[in-house]
């Protein structure tokens, strides 16, 4: 029987294409403007998908391991979920943006690590361990620091008030991990290591589906309102960018591999789950923002791996 007719292989091989096959779904919500109207609906359970294939594929034991000296994890948590947004949110309130770009920059800025960012980090030869290990910490706290910095920043700026944001994001987390460990608890994490590939592969899947969905709309924006479009683009990235530089000055003392991993997973914000959380009760602005905010997220990485292999190579005797 051909590989193609056998759905294990499928998967496997979709899992082995990594960030790749994602990028160009991007591309593929532009290109086919009515997939992006039809997969609109499945922008919720794609990111519920995520987190829950994302808590599978982490290995307790190595978390364990990670955690047992907490102190650079728990100070890179609370940069990116305390410090951060209470940094950036006073500025941004002040600045009198629209509603919906406001509501988008504040949820960024409180948001955890992107569910992909340890793979990411293992990708570009930083510290993977740490990766997962801040993400599981920023995903704790966030439905209490977001909550406590959408009343502060946004008040009734949201149509959903912030505890309700807060239980919102509690439950997604909550119920994505309680059904990862029970598959865990059920199929054993020998099971589970053996599947990772085809793991990654329905990752791929839901991660498409992610990102054909948030695009819904963009190309009659580009067309309606260019200007906005590429303005909210060059902000995305911009964003990234800042947060990205930003964390890795401040825990560059730790070393430069600890300061790019934690880097990476301050640059990259899991816009979606927010929003998920929200119900998709936002403005149209910030759906065209979150929009925006993929293509950093997306392509980013590959540039910072080529820079990185760039540098590694230069520093070789």
């Amino acid at each position: 029987m051909s590989w193609l007719m056998r759905p294990a292989a499928v998967l496997a091989w979709l899992g082995r294409q990594g960030t790749r096959a994602v990028a160009l779904s991007l591309f593929a919500g532009l290109a086919l403007p009515w997939l992006a109207a039809l997969f609109k609906p499945a922008f919720a359970p794609s990111v519920f998908a995520l987190l829950t294939l994302a808590f599978l594929r982490v290995d307790p034991a190595a978390l364990r391991r990670r955690f047992r000296s907490p102190g650079l994890v728990l100070a890179g948590a609370a940069w990116m979920v305390v410090a951060t947004p209470l940094i950036c949110g006073f500025p941004l309130a002040a600045l009198g943006f629209d509603r919906g770009l406001l509501i988008a920059l504040i949820l960024q800025a409180a948001a955890p690590p992107v569910v992909a960012a340890s793979a990411l980090a293992a990708l570009m030869g930083l510290d993977a361990a740490l990766a997962l290990a801040v993400l599981t910490a920023c995903a704790i706290a966030t439905p209490a620091t977001a909550a406590a910095f959408a009343a502060l920043f946004l008040g009734s700026a949201m149509d959903l008030s912030p505890l309700a944001l807060g239980l919102h994001l509690f439950a997604l987390l909550a119920v994505a991990a309680g059904i990862a460990a029970l598959v865990r608890r059920a199929a054993g994490q020998a099971w589970v290591a053996r599947q990772a590939e085809r793991i990654d592969g329905l990752s791929v899947i839901a991660m498409f589906i992610f990102a054909v969905a948030v695009m819904d709309g963009v190309v009659g924006q580009a067309v309606a309102r260019p200007p906005l479009v590429l303005g909210f683009l060059a902000l995305a990235f911009a964003t990234s960018l800042i947060l990205g530089a930003t964390t890795t000055a401040v825990f560059w003392r730790a070393g430069r591999t600890v300061a790019l991993t934690l880097a990476l997973s301050a640059g990259l914000r899991n816009l979606g789950l927010m929003i998920a959380a929200t119900g998709g009760r936002v403005p149209e602005t910030t759906w065209l923002y979150i929009a925006m905010a993929q293509f950093p997220v997306y392509l980013l990485p590959h540039a910072l791996k080529a820079a990185l292999d760039r540098l590694n190579g230069h520093s070789k005797p």
